[in-house]
């Protein structure tokens, strides 16, 4: 067994007070100053929240019954592009997200993967991996552990000065996640403890994993904690005992909610099943980590997906999760069943904090301002489709065009189309194709010119984030044919729709029989609030204020309304522009206080 010895300066008003505490593993519990300590988590994800709303949604934590923190962190939000790191700005402020859990008087649960799924886009790890043909990834590739190490060498100077060790809130650091429903390279799991060790964090691990015994097995290491995802009776404990009795377990995922794909009815998981999981580990003093307490939101382009279903089901833009800390930080029903429930095990807890005040915008009337069609960027030459992330593209949307030789009309097969196309013959619209509904063939019309010219538009949505199918780049992955012919010679124009572009394009007069529309607003504000954007009136694409990515919205919902928090208006004029596959004519949306009636 283990002891860290460490300072924690504790903020008392005026002054500081310094205590002295242990933490440790035994094999039945967590022990803090040598006794028996429970941890009752709560996940929230930086990258998930503004951060001027992290100190609010930690104080929601607590007053709830927590106190402690669990946190992902994804790699891909981090590292950009090789060795180009941001752990300083806005929300990736991990220092600051960190001081203030601590300042609130909260615990942290480290969740750094490298992988760590999340409904998060390729599950967190960075797309420019899929650069390289052959990667394989969570393993001892050499190619991948380069860059996995150098993430976790980059993370561990962010987080050594914050560990318990050393002062600060973090108790344990988990190593990967999930591993057990992967993979079986225990060698790798050991690198990433060794990686660990080697740059100064010298805090417990542990692991989390689903409570049967091939996951245990193949997701656990020696010496560290096992987490149970999740631990909901005696029987999952159990296992975690028979796979390593030296060491204590918890329930490192107990799920108040659940996730939404797209077209999907929202997840309202039975509130019942959660109140007697609950009751169990409070009755048995079993630490556990609420996943999530608070969602948030996927902004611009970082929402994941599964490969259930016909194959590829994308995740909305909201992380809501039916979370007992609603999108826009407000306690839903289950928060206040939750704190009473916890309270009559922990005693008086924190006052519940006031609501971010939220606003409604009345209708904005939207105008067609331009098309993608006259703000495409200069192309690149490939002889055959290449998905995005050869070109050093990793979201947005990606055009394919060539000219049709030999073969003109007839049966067209996209293979492999990542994720969906709106096809164009002459610069008119002919069909769409969806992934989620397994579409990867039309019907070409015949033309009447001499040289027809072939446009696929694509839009790459969520990366697959969970089990066998990570694997999955954007764009066309492999060839388009027609009648069983190969298409070659392609001029290929890469529109990732960051910011800078969004702000560059130049107003036009479209053509409607192309679809791809930019309609754009000027709104004024007296005041600003949280709203949620209502695009009822719109089919699908990206919403974008002052030049803020909200995400995307879809007409299949069940999301209608894109959250827009505060941070992100301003009193006086403010603007919106809407990009949108499908619509043609401008319509009006508004801005409400919910994301539903």
């Amino acid at each position: 067994m283990k002891r860290f010895f460490f300072l924690i300066i504790v903020s008392a008003g005026i002054g500081f007070a310094q205590t002295k505490h242990t933490f440790s593993l035994s094999p039945d519990n967590f022990l803090l100053d040598e006794k028996p300590f429970q941890i009752i988590s709560g996940e929230i994800h930086p990258a998930r929240v503004p951060a001027e709303y992290w100190r609010h949604r930690i104080q929601m934590a607590k007053a709830m019954g927590c106190n402690t923190i669990g946190a992902y962190i994804f790699w891909n939000y981090h590292e950009s592009s090789p060795g180009k790191f941001d752990f300083k700005t806005g929300n990736k402020n991990l220092t600051k997200f960190f001081q203030i859990a601590q300042e609130e008087g909260m615990w942290v649960l480290l969740r750094p993967g490298p992988y760590v799924c999340a409904e998060w886009d390729f599950g967190g790890l960075p797309p420019y991996l899929l650069k390289i043909p052959d990667i394989k990834v969570r393993c001892m590739d050499p190619r991948y552990m380069e860059a996995a190490e150098r993430y976790l060498v980059e993370l561990s100077k962010i987080i050594k000065p914050l560990l318990i060790t050393n002062g600060g809130p973090i108790l344990m650091v988990q190593i990967e996640n999930e591993y057990g429903s992967y993979g079986n390279d225990k060698s790798y799991l050991e690198e990433l403890r060794k990686i660990w060790i080697r740059n100064g964090i010298d805090v417990p691990f542990f692991t989390g994993d689903g409570p049967t015994p091939y996951m245990l097995e193949a997701g656990n290491i020696e010496g560290a904690a096992i987490g149970l995802d999740s631990g909901s009776n005696e029987n999952d404990f159990a296992q975690a005992k028979k796979a390593n009795p030296a060491v204590p377990s918890f329930s490192s995922e107990t799920y108040p909610g659940w996730l939404t794909h797209w077209g999907e009815k929202w997840a309202r998981p039975d509130t019942a099943g959660l109140m007697k999981e609950v009751k169990f580990l409070m009755d048995n003093k079993k630490s556990f980590n609420f996943y999530v307490i608070h969602g948030g939101t996927n902004f611009g382009f970082s929402a994941g997906a599964n490969s259930g279903g016909k194959g590829y089901e994308p995740d909305l833009t909201s992380y809501d999760y039916d979370a007992p800390i609603n999108e826009q930080g407000s306690p839903a029903p289950k928060y206040f069943a939750l704190r009473n429930l916890i309270s009559k095990y922990s005693g008086n807890l924190p006052d519940v904090p006031e609501p971010v005040k939220s606003i409604e915008i009345p209708e904005i009337k939207m105008e067609l301002f331009s098309s993608v069609w006259n703000n495409l960027p200069a192309p690149v030459h490939a002889v055959q489709p290449k998905p995005m992330e050869m070109f050093n593209q990793y979201e947005g949307f990606i055009l394919y065009r060539t000219k049709l030789i030999g073969h003109k009309s007839g049966k067209l097969l996209i293979t492999n189309l990542h994720d969906y196309a709106l096809i164009f013959l002459n610069g008119i619209y002919v069909e769409k194709l969806d992934r989620r509904e397994a579409e990867n063939i039309i019907a070409l019309p015949k033309s009447d010119v001499k040289d027809p010219v072939l446009e696929i538009f694509v839009e790459a949505m969520g990366r697959i984030n969970f089990a066998q199918q990570l694997i999955d780049r954007k764009g066309i992955t492999e060839r388009v044919t027609l009648n069983g012919m190969t298409l070659m010679n392609w001029e290929v124009f890469n529109m990732p729709f960051g910011t800078d572009y969004i702000r560059s394009i130049s107003q036009s007069s479209p053509s409607k029989d192309r679809r791809g529309f930019f309609f754009k607003a000027l709104f004024e504000l007296e005041e600003t609030g949280d709203t949620f954007i209502d695009m009822s009136n719109y089919r699908k694409g990206v919403v974008f204020v002052n030049g803020n990515n909200l995400g995307r919205y879809w007409e299949i919902g069940p999301q209608k309304r894109l959250y827009c928090p505060a941070p992100w208006l301003k009193k006086g004029t403010n603007e919106i522009v809407v990009f949108d596959l499908h619509e043609t004519e401008p319509k009006s949306i508004s801005g409400k206080k919910v994301l539903e009636d």
